[in-house]
């Protein structure tokens, strides 16, 4: 393209040098998204090869439904038009690259793995899963209650998704810590970093044990989204094993680190004010949901989505080519002050809280209805059990870079002791697997739709 040529002079007028996965995108956040807004609302960022970047709400609201002129494929093995898929930088070494489950393919083949696992992720699907949630956050309250002393990130948030995820998947709860770990180390371990090495054995570990899973539920079918993603179709053809490792990668993803994400800033920010947490408690019946909806606004665990243009257009006055990328930031969206009043400020009773922290379009997270359930979960027994929690600002450690995920590594409080309520972990996750087998309970919702009994 010549230094005359229209396109280049006015996208030169745009053009913005943010490096998404350095600390200044998560420690000026605020202020780039205020400076974004005003300026540069849709943005042509000149790092790690130049894409777009929409920012703005309602620029990234009208090109995330445009499914015809975006494409979410990864073409992994060739075969299609070179397209990366939702990560920049994407991947392109063939070693390593491989597709994020279903979040990277676009219809037909899309739409059949969405109504494949719809009746297992429903919010019908979900209230029958709400007396195991509970019950597994009660334990591992449990386990620190008489102590006064709790990590919140590793002794809640990590836990609780880990162990329902697996039990949604059909998988053996018990093993949530062969998953656990090198779900979130995968996301905020660097390549350069020395931990790098031990993340990647974790990672071999984790696979190894998921194909050997995988073999076991083809021989011996038990219900859960494993076994409905080894027998399911994709058009005319069955999905092959990398394909399948793909989804249950996707959705372990998506119910370990965003929920334990979402928990842990919204513990912090209690903690940090204290009248709002009694208030919210006090008044849950009334905030709760208003409550969940503005966290997930503020935090945005999720940060954005990338996307390939899949032909020369123009949205908005803003002209794109085909094969140009796109980021999708939901996380400023989210802060857009012609949306959102006072955006920088969490308010628990804000109303229309149009946020798109689960995405939008057809690729809009299908496992929100797990997220919400199991973070309400988690913060009302929280708020019950422990209402005078501190957070230690101190031993709070958030991911270095927010690129992918906006999370927590640690973050240690205390409060007055209490009394336990019940067995430990190890033995409610025991339990918990001898009704999950008995009552069925990873059946898809149109077979079983009784909820969960948790009697001895």
């Amino acid at each position: 393209m010549s230094n005359d040529d229209p396109r280049e002079t006015e996208r030169a007028k745009h053009t913005i040098s943010l490096d998404r996965h350095s600390p200044r995108y998560r420690l000026e956040f605020e202020r780039l998204a205020t400076e974004f807004h005003a300026k540069c609302p849709v943005a042509w960022n000149d790092t790690h090869g130049g894409y777009w970047f929409a920012n703005g709400n309602k620029e990234l609201f009208d090109l995330a439904r445009r499914a015809d002129l975006l494409s979410n494929e990864n073409d992994v093995d060739g075969t299609g038009r070179g397209y990366q898929g939702i990560s920049i930088p994407g991947s392109l070494d063939p070693a390593t690259r491989t597709r994020g489950g279903f979040l990277e393919m676009d219809p037909p083949d899309q739409r059949y793995y969405r109504q494949a696992l719809n009746p297992y992720l429903s919010p019908a699907a979900i209230e029958r899963w709400k007396p195991v949630i509970e019950e597994l956050t009660r334990a591992c309250l449990d386990e620190r209650i008489e102590t006064g002393r709790i990590d919140f990130v590793d002794d809640l948030a990590n836990i609780v998704p880990a162990v329902f995820t697996l039990a949604m998947l059909g998988m053996p709860l018990k093993d949530w810590d062969v998953y656990c770990e090198p779900a979130h180390a995968a996301v905020y371990t660097p390549p350069g970093s020395p931990d790098h090495p031990r993340v990647l054995q974790l990672q071999m570990r984790m696979s190894m044990h998921m194909a050997e899973v995988m073999r076991r539920i083809r021989e011996e079918p038990r219900p859960g989204l494993i076994n409905e993603l080894v027998t399911m179709k994709v058009g005319d053809r069955a999905p092959d094993d990398a394909e399948i490792v793909g989804v249950i990668m996707l959705i372990i993803g998506g119910g370990f680190d965003t929920t334990t994400a979402l928990t842990a800033h919204s513990l912090e920010w209690l903690s940090e004010h204290p009248g709002e947490r009694e208030r919210l408690s006090r008044e849950r019946d009334a905030l709760l949901d208003s409550a969940t909806e503005e966290f997930l606004r503020f935090y945005t665990p999720a940060q954005g989505d990338g996307r390939t243009v899949t032909q020369d257009c123009e949205v908005n006055g803003t002209e794109f080519r085909e094969g140009e990328r796109l980021w999708l930031s939901w996380a400023m969206a989210n802060r857009d002050a012609k949306v959102f009043e006072d955006p920088h400020t969490v308010r628990l009773d804000r109303k229309g809280n149009r946020h798109s922290s689960f995405g939008l379009g057809i690729h809009r997270c299908i496992g929100s209805n797990v997220a919400r359930a199991v973070f309400k979960s988690m913060l009302t027994a929280v708020l019950d059990r422990m209402p005078d929690f501190v957070c230690d600002p101190g031993g709070a450690v958030h991911y270095d870079t927010t690129g992918v995920i906006n999370g927590m590594k640690h973050l240690p409080a205390t409060f007055t002791p209490g009394e336990r309520l019940g067995p430990g972990l190890a033995e409610t996750i025991e339990r918990m697997q001898r009704i999950c087998d008995e009552q069925r309970l990873a059946e898809p919702v149109t077979v079983r739709k009784a909820r969960a009994k948790l009697r001895d």
